[in-house]
């Protein structure tokens, strides 16, 4: 008994794992990027202020070590901190396939017919056998 509770709880959990969901529209990818920039640009500030913070703790090592008279070392050179600024997300245009963008071929070209005068013999000859 046990067994068959066994099997049929594990068949039914692979079930679930198989199991797909629908398609995102366009608004939730559009919703999706933006998170995303926005978390980007939030570890962005993160990374500022953590060198911020390491900067005002170096300089007050060296000052407390000067005014203690301790012999210290040069600062191992650094980039400077990078201030991200304000958060802003101007979304990706999604490219049109040609046929929705309205490019469609010149009236010149539609007039005339698209095969030639010159015989199919020609353009792609039999070979003998």
């Amino acid at each position: 008994m046990k067994k068959l509770l066994i099997v049929s709880l594990l068949a039914s959990a692979s079930a679930l794992a198989l199991a797909t969901l629908p398609p995102l529209s366009d608004e939730a990818k559009a919703k999706a990027a933006e998170a995303a920039a926005k978390a980007a640009w939030a570890g962005k500030v993160d990374a500022y202020q953590f060198c911020m913070s390491q900067d005002k703790v170096a300089a007050s090592y060296y000052q407390s070590a000067k005014a203690a008279g301790k012999e210290t070392k040069p600062a191992t050179a650094t980039p400077p901190c990078a201030d991200p600024g304000a958060f802003t997300y101007t979304p990706q245009e999604v490219a049109k396939p040609i046929e929705a963008s309205g490019a469609h071929s010149p009236a010149a070209t539609a007039t005339s017919p698209p095969s030639s005068r010159q015989p199919d013999a020609v353009v792609n000859p039999a070979k003998k056998p």
